[in-house]
């Protein structure tokens, strides 16, 4: 290895490499390249990949995939495994090898099915994540233009150039740059970005993040433009020693805490009823050995063991169906984000217009067709290097008029990139007279602001009230007409400046409008009616004039009022706003920031918002969201903010996603259901159970086989159907309502428990034959656990208006065959059991019968009482 290249591979320590990175920010730039041993023209393709092979790939820890071993790992350390891991190890401790085999079986089927199928997911989402990834236009000696490689693929000394919208693909030494600016909050925590040029940053500082011209993964571009020279990569980079520090802290997100809050309230039903059980049982029987073996069996009786497989089967298994639908799942619990959904905020274009971008007109300021103004436009977009969008390439098509641009040989000067506060963009240029010519291009308003004259034809004059009102006006109609429209300006120079900046946008005269028009989808209308008929309210959050964005949401039949405007939000405080933004339809003329805090707004009011963007102005927004989908064409920041990538934009797709959220909550919800309401009633058993019987209601053993019987009965949830109206309305977590629903179904199951007690005592006489009650209330336990879930899973009667899966029909019949066979098998006199006596399966089956009608009957009165 050489000593350039070792000095990127880290092996000298983080101080050694920032200390690296100091010299280099020091050194002039071309001392900098050749400390890099890379050159203005950046490395050969080749030898890019020779230095790959040495510093790996330009991942950081949280994208590099982990190894198997340590997926299971991760899988098998939640607390629930921990507990019953804890309670195998008490158990072998004191010689019940039996229950240990049987609970490390539970982990086992918990861990392993979790495992197969969030690394089937993994595996789908990483062949889709392939076509979308980001992607660097990095400078190749002898390449005309810049080529676009995956980031993944940059080594030192790879020199890029960067451009508004573009993420920072490592840490970088500017080379050269124009009016760069950076945002650097994912580092600093400061939300206002931070420019960025090619001097030295004078006296060495121990500020990296700081110097002038350093620039670092995990920041982006908001404006400006640059070219940069890779300095370090991959985990070696500032963000890259961030993120491996905090990989796997990701902040909870409701879903988190919802299942983590019903994880707890299982905990402290064990540890109520675990004591309580060993205490009753020692001084009722006087063995307390076996109090211990019992009370540690209704413990694992108790923990939700295979909720965390639960959960990760059936989000691992919506994030499946999304694969199929060309959609990649960056955040798994994004799914139930979307079920939750019920505000989506969304752009007009490419949602509610085709993103099909055609320019039609180019008129002067009193409306008339004027090809000067198309050739003024053509100049501007044909010059500027910086945020490049569909209407640039619109105009570009019109590539006749590089004739006109050759005979007058002009030539670039300088460019004062967009922004988003000046929301427009302009060109210097010099033609043969060598006079430098600003042409501006922009947002109407904004172009208004800096002109101070108007040319009409050879005309030209002060844009006084009279024709600037006119031309207001021929804006106004292009605008209730549907266009977008961009206005045209100029400004010449007597004699070049050095440098040019926002304030030579000033004193400019006003040439005209080009008009775009985005034809409106014809699937729109129907996609959010369908969302409004799913309870997913549609907002337009938009940077475009209010005008063209009614006259599209009324082509496609959405709500265009009311309107409220960025001006308006700006004098709003964030309390007055949580108020106004529910009745907003469409917000026109935001700014990004305003667009992040219109979702903010909506989710203090209550609402779980999502939002749809693709532009750099899209990413805080983004973040800020539930959930944040993004297509594969937008901006970098775009998609590195987002948790959902479309690779087609379309509403139809997220009535998908909507649904699939909605379906895998509901799955979750039924095991949760099922299992805490039958822990509850079960509670009531053995404790009642255990005060009056001379003996043991069931033997450890028996406790643990019932309950990993049941737990292999439940592995097919993740397969079942949803009723429609289910899907109907947004699904969130309420703890309160997942008590109430226990405490209302969950004693029905003790009613019948207690109905057998008394069947296996009196019936059977089986006061002095442990193993007869025992076998009794096993075979009674399992088939009517295994049989609530086809009750609870459905608001409808079961089994004739609503049928469960054919994987969970299997499953559950599978297990009751196990049931009712065990006792009859040499297995089932291992476990303690004895054959049952022909007069108890009539008398049972007419238990579950009842039992299914009284279950069906009380969650009928819950769901009038307080809804699904």
């Amino acid at each position: 290895m050489t000593a350039a290249a070792a000095a990127h591979t880290g092996m000298a320590g983080e101080a050694s490499a920032d200390a690296e990175l100091r010299t280099l920010a020091n050194l002039p730039i071309g001392e900098a390249l050749a400390r890099l041993k890379s050159s203005a023209e950046g490395l050969s393709a080749a030898e890019s990949a020779a230095r790959v092979k040495v510093v790996g790939p330009n991942r950081v820890v949280s994208q590099v995939r982990a190894p198997i071993l340590l997926e299971i790992w991760r899988r098998a350390r939640n607390p629930l495994n921990i507990l019953l891991v804890t309670l195998a190890s008490v158990s072998l401790a004191l010689g019940d090898l039996r229950s240990a085999a049987v609970i490390f079986a539970m982990v086992a089927l918990s861990v392993g099915l979790g495992f197969v199928q969030e690394h089937r997911s993994s595996q789908a989402a990483a062949k889709l994540s392939a076509m979308v990834r980001v992607r660097a236009a990095v400078l190749r000696p002898g390449a005309a233009e810049p080529q676009a490689e995956p980031i993944d693929d940059l080594a030192p000394g790879d020199v890029v150039r960067l451009a508004a919208g573009d993420m920072i693909p490592a840490d970088v030494r500017i080379l050269t740059s124009k009016d760069l600016y950076v945002n650097q909050s994912a580092l600093t925590g400061e939300s206002i970005p931070a420019e960025k040029h090619a001097d030295a940053p004078g006296p060495p500082t121990d500020d990296l993040v700081g110097a002038v011209n350093l620039a670092f993964l995990g920041s982006n571009v908001t404006s400006g433009f640059a070219e940069a020279v890779v300095v370090r990569t991959g985990p070696r980079t500032a963000f890259g020693h961030l993120a491996g520090a905090i990989v796997g802290l990701a902040p909870p997100t409701s879903f988190d805490r919802g299942v983590a809050g019903v994880a707890r309230l299982m905990m402290m039903l064990i540890l109520v009823m675990a004591p309580l059980v060993f205490l009753i049982n020692g001084l009722t029987k006087g063995d307390w050995l076996q109090a211990l073996f019992f009370a540690l069996a209704v413990a694992v009786g108790l923990t939700p063991e295979m909720l965390p497989m639960i959960v990760t089967m059936n989000l691992s298994q919506g994030a499946l169906d999304m694969a199929r639908k060309r959609v990649i799942v960056k955040r798994l619990n994004a799914i139930q984000n979307f079920g939750a959904m019920d505000v989506l905020c969304t752009d007009k274009t490419g949602t509610l217009t085709e993103n099909r971008v055609v320019l039609k007109r180019h008129l002067d300021v009193d409306g008339r067709d004027d090809d000067a103004v198309l050739v003024w436009a053509y100049l501007n977009a044909r010059f500027q290097s910086g945020l490049r969008n569909i209407m640039d390439d619109a105009v570009l098509a019109h590539a006749e008029l590089e004739d006109h641009l050759d005979t007058h040989g002009y030539r670039k000067l300088d460019e004062v990139p967009f922004d988003f506060q000046r929301r427009r963009l302009s060109v210097v240029v010099a033609g043969r007279d060598g006079r430098p010519l600003l042409v501006c291009k922009g947002a109407v308003e904004e172009v208004f602001a800096c002109c101070t004259r108007y040319r009409l034809g050879d005309e030209e004059g002060p844009l006084d009230p009279r024709h600037a009102a006119t031309a207001r006006d021929v804006a106004a109609r292009l605008n209730a007409d549907g266009f977008r429209v961009v206005a045209v300006a100029s400004r010449t120079f007597d004699a070049p400046k050095a440098a040019y900046s926002p304030a030579d946008e000033a004193g400019l005269t006003l040439l005209g409008y080009i008009a775009f028009l985005d034809p409106p989808k014809a699937s729109a209308g129907p996609a959010i009616a369908a969302l409004a008929a799913a309870g997913v309210g549609v907002k337009i959050l938009t940077g475009d004039n209010e005008i063209v964005c009614r006259k599209i949401c009324r082509d496609v039949g959405v709500a265009a009022d009311p309107v409220c405007l960025g001006a308006d939000i700006a004098a709003m405080d964030d309390e007055a706003l949580a108020r106004r933004a529910p009745e907003v339809a469409i917000f026109a003329k935001l700014s990004p920031d305003q667009k992040a805090r219109v979702i903010t707004a909506l989710q203090k009011a209550g609402h779980v918002v999502g939002f749809m963007g693709d532009g750099i102005n899209d990413a805080p927004a983004l973040k800020a969201a539930d959930v944040g989908v993004s297509v594969d064409d937008a901006a970098d920041i775009a998609k590195e903010s987002a948790d959902i990538i479309l690779l087609e934009k379309s509403l139809e797709v997220l009535q998908d996603g909507v649904n699939e959220g909605r379906r895998v909550f509901a799955n979750i919800i039924k095991y949760i259901r099922m299992g805490a309401s039958s822990n509850f009633g079960n509670m009531f058993s053995v404790l009642g159970a255990s005060l009056f019987l001379p003996f043991l209601p069931m033997a450890p053993i028996q406790v643990l086989t019932n309950n990993l019987l049941y737990d292999i009965s439940q592995t097919a949830i993740p397969t079942d159907r949803v009723d429609a109206e289910y899907l109907k309305s947004p699904r969130r977590w309420e703890i309160g309502q997942l008590l109430r629903f226990v405490l209302v179904v969950g004693p029905i199951s003790s009613i019948f428990d207690y109905a057998t007690f008394a069947l296996m005592l009196f019936g059977f006489h089986a006061w002095g034959r442990p193993h007869l009650f025992q076998t009794g209330w096993f075979v009674e336990s399992l088939l009517t656990q295994t049989l609530i879930i086809h009750v609870i899973r459905t608001t409808r009667i079961p089994f004739l208006q609503s049928r469960a899966s054919t994987a969970l029909i299997i499953t559950s019949l599978a297990v009751c065959a196990v049931g009712i066979a065990l006792p009859y098998t040499v297995f089932g006199a291992a476990l303690g059991f004895e054959p049952l006596p022909a007069a108890y399966w009539p008398v049972i089956a007419a238990f579950m019968l009842a039992y299914a009608i009284l279950a069906h009957t009380a969650k009928r009165w819950f769901v009038r009482r307080w809804g699904i």
